[in-house]
Formats: structure tokens, sequence, C-alpha cells
């Protein structure tokens, strides 16, 4: 092969890594940018959680609560 030949194919290579390198930093922020969806749906959900177990927590309490009442009650 010439030296001319072997330039060309090493332009080629160099153009064919550069547009690789620009799909994998592309995939790379369409990843971050699902991740980041993710994390917030993920941070909602546990925030809802959290807010339900505290309902919980504190429809518990009451009912305990009026279940000492009903006691009292049926114990005069």
């Amino acid at each position: 092969m010439q030296k001319h030949e072997l330039n060309e194919i090493l332009h080629a290579l160099k153009q064919y890594s550069g547009e690789i390198t620009g799909k994998i930093t592309e995939l790379e922020e369409r990843m971050d940018e699902r991740f980041d969806r993710l994390e917030t749906k993920f941070n909602s959900t546990r925030a809802e959680l959290i807010e339900t177990q505290e309902t919980v927590d504190f429809l518990s309490s009451k009912t305990v609560q009026h279940e000492k009442k009903l006691r009292k009650f049926l114990n005069l």
C-alpha cells in the first residue's frame, strides 16, 4: 500500500471514531436524562409513602385511643 492509501484509511478511521464518540456522548446524555427522571419519580413515590405511613401512624394511635375509651365505658 502506498502512503496515500494509508492516510485515507487513517482519515476514515478517525472520522468513524469521531462519529462513534458522538453517538456515545449522545447516548450518555439520554441515559442521564432518564436516570434523572427516574430519580425524580422515585423521590416522589418515596415522599408519598412517607406521608401514607404518617397517616397510618396517626390513625393507629387514634384507634388505640378510642379502644381505650370503649373499654372504660364497658367496665363501668
